[in-house]
């Protein structure tokens, strides 16, 4: 028996900007990468936290149209913050983005992350 795995590669997200896929599928879950707030025509990191997460959502909404899925798909989110002093503005995001029962989800400060982010996001999607 095989292992198969689908990757995902389209350009209604920010390309990949580093040795890894925009996400993979593996019996119906979809695990997507990582997203930071680059837009993904010039690939430009938005400027300011807030700013970032409104293009990290769009993004996340790219991904999972190209795979013919919609917010309701998403299982889980992973949220990495530079500030923990931001999360109220996720939590703002979060509620005008999905909606109730709201997706599992974690999320933690680190020191940095790639490309001077102030925040990324990672799904993950089943159907």
């Amino acid at each position: 028996m095989s292992f198969k795995k689908n990757i995902i590669n389209t350009d209604k997200a920010p390309a990949a900007v580093g040795t890894y896929s925009q996400g993979v599928e593996h019996n119906g879950t979809y695990y997507f990468s990582g997203q930071i707030g680059l837009e993904p025509s010039t690939m430009a990191l938005k400027e300011g936290f807030a700013a970032q997460l409104d293009q990290i959502l769009a993004n996340i909404d790219g991904l999972l149209e190209a795979c013919s899925l919609t917010r309701e798909n998403i299982i889980k989110t992973s949220i990495f913050v530079t500030d923990l002093g931001n999360f109220g503005l996720v939590n703002e995001a979060y509620t005008k983005y999905f909606q109730a029962p709201y997706p599992a989800r974690s999320c933690v400060e680190v020191p940095a992350l790639p490309k001077g982010a102030l925040v990324e996001i990672e799904v993950i999607a089943a159907k």
